[in-house]
Order: C-alpha cells, then structure tokens, then sequence
C-alpha cells in the first residue's frame, strides 16, 4: 500500500486556465454539464440526467449543511474597514448549533482582514435584523499566528447569534472567485436541501440538484440519507509542504442520526452501494468507519469522537464495516443518544481503501489539492484522464462549475 505521507502534492497537479473557472452559476441548478465515469469508460451527460445513470438500489447521501453568512465589515472608530471572517466558536459554546442561539455575547475564531490599523478597542456595525435596527460590537481579545480570537457584543441583546448573522454578515464565497456576494449568490450558494446553518464554504457537488432532480429521485424510488459536516474554510487551505506528511489536515465537525446509521447499516448488509454526494459526504462516512472501528479495537476506552488525519494509515486490525456501524449504534443507545457528533481530520489520499463508498459526485477541484486527492485515491491514475477530458470538453472548474458522477 502507498503510504499518503510519501506522497508529494506536485504529482497532483493539471493546467487550469483561468477562463474555466466558473465565475457565476448557471442559471438552471440541474443544467451543469455531468461527467461520467463508469469503470473506466467515459461519457457527457446533463446533471439533469442524473436520476437514470445511478446505479440499481443505490443510496445517495447528501451533506445538509448551511452556508452561514460568516463575512462581517466593521467600522474602526477613526472610520477604516476592517473584515472578520467568522470561522467557528470558541464560548461560550464550542458546538456550532449551540453558539448559534447564543444570545448577548459570543467569542469566535475569526481571520482579520486589514487589521494592521486596528489597535486597541471595539469595531461596530449597525445593521437591520428582523425589521429592526441593531448594533454589532467585536474586540480583538487575542492573535495568533493567522488567526485572532474576537468578542462579539450586540444589541438587541435577545437576538440569537444566527440572526445577527443573517442580517449583518455576508456570504463568504471561494476567494478565487475574487469577487463581493450578490442577491442569486444568497440562493445559489445553498443546496435546495440545506437545514443546518454552520458552513463557512458550501457542499458544492449538491448545489446542481433541483426540484425536480430530487423529485425524479423520488419517483425513481432511489434511497437518501442525510449527515452533517459543516464545511470549514480549511477546504482552502492549499499544501505548502513538500511532502504529505508535513501538511496538517483541517478538521471539522460532523453529525449523523441513529435512524440514518441504521439505514446506512441495512443498505450495506444488502450490498447496494452507497454513493456521497461530494467529498464531505465522502469524509463523514469514511470517518463513521473509523470512529467504529476504534469502538471495537478498544471497548474498555470512552470513544474520542474524533477521526485523525493519519488514522487510517496507522492503524492495525481490520473491523468490518458492519461491524463499525453496529458499535456506533451500540454506542449511541448506551447513553441514550439519538445523534452522534464528532469532528474529522480524514486525509483521504492514493493509498487509501475505502470502506463505506462505492462512488462519488463531485465537482472539478483545484490543482494540488486534498480534494483532488482524495479523487485521485478513488480513481487510482484514472483521474487523469477524468480532468484531461473535462478540460478538453469546455467543463466548468471549481464550485460554480460542472459535476461529475464518478463509479470506479
């Protein structure tokens, strides 16, 4: 087996003209341009098409995050701008859905831009949140290295933290798109069936389903499940080391139901495929593996609830998958839960063996990325050609661009 440490992020790269990137949505979510790739064969299709190329009694699973509005420009007092980029809660909860309903006060991570003139005291931004006007106050408490650690103060005092969001952030779209949001990005950068507000990038492979896509599905009678990641800003994070092994894996928090491990435990034991809808949903499932299998490596140990990023490659004794998801379930009904919640560091890259997924949509991902890894682990050198052709067939790149329905 490779070891993904080895690896160097050079081997994984491909020209990219600008011009493909995709600068603006399609007007249509389901008219994206659908690669397809069929153990080995290639083909052009239309997403629309999508609901009669899956295969026989597949399960999709779909990542049901939402994009919060994480994007704030505050005022100094001698009247510069300054950014703060919300990228997750520090207190006083540390659980995305929690620091959500936070009323009053919050501290959150945050990246600063033009902070070099902002010394010492609070920045405001006035704002309308439900009709009526309200002011947000942040004071930089703490900086680190790429990082600082803002206090949030607002008033009205009972608005929740998600409200103040909703109405004085704004959404904080790929930075390679090097432009502000506008009215269709508030609609366009959410799937249809986003539910739970904590991303700061969107699940961008379920941006091209529908209405109607879904409802084709349905009448299909193809099964879906749901978990949630909350897609972090480190899904940009570029790889500066030489080597693998010296690049540190952003992590993120993910949840997933019992009732939907159940049902991801019955598909399996009936041998249909499962097929993520991106590769977070890839991420989330290949990590409930692992979070199992600890389980069952060490059941004297209380569970960590979180995935490292070298796990996979460390780690000893195979557990089956069943056999991983049965000790999630055990784990769950010991304490009463009705939801797991975890975080993963999961670097899936060519020396992985997946255990939980037999396929993947997903969009076109930059050069030298984990994302593009982590196809090039489920293709093998297959995912050459998979980029060669969509470059040579006018496919749009990155997250307002084209799909792919990947099935090794």
């Amino acid at each position: 087996m490779t070891d993904p440490r080895r690896l160097s992020i050079h081997d994984f790269t491909y020209q990219l003209p600008p011009e493909r990137i995709a600068p603006e949505p399609l007007t249509n979510r389901d008219q994206s341009k659908l690669l397809v790739y069929q153990q080995g064969l290639l083909g052009d299709r239309t997403f629309r098409d999508l609901p009669a190329l899956l295969p026989e009694n597949s399960l999709l699973v779909f990542n049901d995050t939402k994009v919060v509005r994480a994007r704030l420009f505050a005022r100094r007092p001698t009247g510069g701008m300054v950014e703060l980029f919300c990228l997750e809660p520090v207190a006083p909860h540390r659980a995305i859905e929690p620091a959500m309903q936070q009323t009053g006060a919050c501290v959150w991570k945050c990246l600063v831009g033009n902070g070099r003139r902002w010394k010492d005291g609070p920045v405001t931004l006035d704002f309308e949140a439900n009709g009526q006007p309200a002011t947000l106050h942040a004071e930089r408490t703490e900086q680190h290295d790429g990082y600082a650690l803002i206090a949030f103060i607002w008033e009205p005092a009972e608005l929740p933290f998600a409200e103040v969001l909703r109405g004085a952030g704004h959404l904080p779209l790929p930075p390679y798109l090097n432009r502000p949001d506008t009215d269709v990005d508030a609609v366009r950068y959410q799937t249809v069936y986003a539910a739970h507000e904590g991303a700061v990038a969107a699940p961008t492979a379920g941006l091209h389903f529908s209405e109607a896509v879904l409802a084709e599905l349905a009448e299909r009678r193809t099964a879906a499940a749901r978990v949630t990641l909350h897609v972090g800003a480190g899904t940009f994070q570029p790889v500066k080391a030489e080597q693998m092994a010296d690049h540190p894996m952003h992590g993120e928090p993910f949840s997933v139901t019992a009732d939907t491990l159940r049902r991801l435990l019955a598909h399996l034991a009936e041998g249909h495929p499962l097929i993520p809808v991106g590769t977070t949903s890839l991420r989330t499932l290949e990590s409930l593996y692992w979070l199992g299998a600890a389980l069952v490596q060490q059941p004297a140990r209380l569970p960590s609830w979180h995935v490292s990023q070298w796990q996979p490659y460390e780690t000893g004794a195979e557990v089956s998958t069943p056999q991983a998801l049965a000790a999630l379930l055990d784990q769950l009904a010991l304490t009463g839960s009705d939801t797991l919640h975890a975080t993963t560091q999961l670097l899936i890259a060519p020396g992985y063996r997946f255990r939980v997924v037999r396929g993947l949509i997903t969009n076109f991902h930059q050069p030298e990325s984990t994302l593009l890894l982590l196809v090039a682990a489920l293709l093998g050198p297959d995912w050459r050609r998979v980029y060669d052709h969509a470059l040579a067939h006018d496919y749009r790149f990155l997250s307002y661009g084209d799909s792919s329905l990947l099935l090794p």
